[in-house]
């Protein structure tokens, strides 16, 4: 997995190359159009982060902000982390049958939507993932998962 050392946004956006750049920068813009308010945009685990800051959730098991959403452009592909947004059994099934129109299945691993193009992405899809879970609600989730551990 390809990582930035990058320090903000706007620096790992410069950092990359014209064309990757285009394709992250069009995902952020979408991410940031249909993000809840609550989450911050931050560099961390070397990508895009869309977290709740440890000032609203500071009891996580690493001592780092609760990530809802990771963008990065990796060294074959780009990667869209859904960390939570996976369990949603209609979100997913929309995402499912947004490749599956096209004859495609999605190219995921746990949570993280692999994609080559922007092309190849269900945009509308994606921009309903990213508005599906409030703070409140993501924060919930996490209590949760801790209770059950």
């Amino acid at each position: 997995m390809a990582t930035s050392k990058e320090t903000t946004p706007d620096a790992y956006l410069a950092s990359l190359p014209p064309e990757r750049r285009t394709v992250i920068a069009a995902v952020r813009e979408l991410i940031l159009q249909h993000l809840p308010s609550g989450y911050v945009e931050t560099m961390n685990w070397g990508m895009l982060a869309y977290e709740v800051p440890l000032s609203r959730y500071p009891d996580t098991y690493n001592k780092q902000p609760l990530m809802y959403l990771g963008l990065a452009a990796q060294k074959n592909n780009y990667a869209l982390y859904l960390t939570s947004v996976t369990d949603d059994v209609a979100l997913m099934g929309r995402l499912t049958a947004a490749y599956a129109a096209h004859g495609k299945k999605p190219d995921m691993g746990k949570g993280c939507l692999r994609f080559k193009a922007l092309t190849g992405l269900p945009l509308d899809v994606i921009a309903d993932m990213v508005a599906s879970t409030t703070v409140e609600r993501f924060v919930a989730i996490a209590e949760e998962a801790k209770r059950k551990r």
